[in-house]
């Protein structure tokens, strides 16, 4: 039976990092933050307290030395530097780390291989497939992947998914009543404590979670429902966003990422909810959430309530 007590979290300091660390340690675990040397982004948003290490990500000698004593390692590597995870997976293996997380936590990775969306995540396919090759070499070390959906309570604050309460405007794809896979920042943190403390369960598997399934249409609802106000809807058709994703692609344009992202989740018969079967909450003591508390509170913050 594997235990897991210390955990090392890689590029914890971004949007998603800080809600990681927060819940490991709510969770009991230690925790080690390990930055890149040179890196603007550092201790702030750690809490008081956290051990933290500045490396070289390209040195497998010195993360190997930062990944010391380490049971698990997080990473939560912004997607410029997915591939360095490489080095990271091998220091891992040498300090004798049990569990290496990378950093998926979005749509599931294991889905896209041959679309536009799978090219722009080639690294982190990349990433999965060799730990699936080094778990297999090193029957010590082993991995859990992690598809979250889409970051929701982010996505809502930065107007990313097309809704403006100030303007009462929503642009919606297709018919809008497709359901997508969508979780909070800090059930995300909370989903990953569970996984290092089900480590038995979690091994070597590629696992969903979500705060919650919903339509574009639901969410309509229940924003014009709490703000007591109309949306003016804009419908677009998820053939024209493909289409003008794969020409920003063209042109070496990555933003054309999100129109991608746009038709994986909202595009009528993408299927990308997280269906029942797939769902790893139980397995990891995770409840799903009140989407009308998230939408709320949102409202809140922007005023609207």
């Amino acid at each position: 039976m594997v235990s897991i007590k210390t955990v090392a979290v890689l590029g914890g300091t971004g949007n998603l990092g800080p809600f990681i660390v927060q819940e490991l340690v709510a969770a009991g675990f230690t925790v080690t933050g390990v930055t890149r040397a040179g890196s603007t982004n550092s201790t702030p948003k750690f809490p008081d307290g956290l051990a933290i290490k500045s490396v070289d990500y390209e040195s497998v000698a010195d993360l190997t030395a930062a990944f010391a004593g380490q049971d698990a390692v997080v990473s939560v590597v912004a997607t410029a530097g997915i591939a360095a995870q490489k080095v990271a997976v091998d220091a891992a293996v040498a300090a004798g780390v049990r569990r290496f997380v990378p950093s998926e936590f979005g749509i599931n990775t294991r889905r896209v291989g041959g679309t536009p969306i799978g090219a722009i995540l080639a690294g982190k396919i990349a990433i999965v497939d060799y730990l699936k090759e080094q778990a297999a070499a090193h029957p010590a070390f082993s991995w859990t992947g992690l598809s979250t959906g889409l970051f929701f309570d982010w996505a809502l604050e930065r107007g990313t998914l097309g809704f403006s309460v100030k303007d009462k405007t929503a642009i919606v794809v297709d018919s809008g009543n497709e359901k997508w896979q969508a979780s909070n920042l800090p059930q995300i943190g909370q989903a990953v404590a569970g996984i290092l403390s089900h480590p038995d369960a979690t091994a070597n598997q590629y696992l969903g979670s979500a705060s919650f399934n919903l339509s574009q249409n639901e969410l309509i609802a229940l924003v014009e429902e709490l703000a007591g106000t109309k949306l003016a809807v804009t419908r677009v058709a998820s053939a024209d966003i493909q289409k003008k994703g794969e020409e920003k692609l063209a042109q070496g344009d990555f933003r054309a990422f999100i129109d991608f992202l746009h038709v994986h989740n909202f595009a009528d018969g993408a299927g990308n909810a997280l269906a029942p079967a797939d769902s790893a909450n139980e397995l990891v003591g995770l409840p799903y959430e009140d989407l009308r508390a998230t939408v709320e509170s949102w409202l809140k913050k922007a005023g609207a309530l």
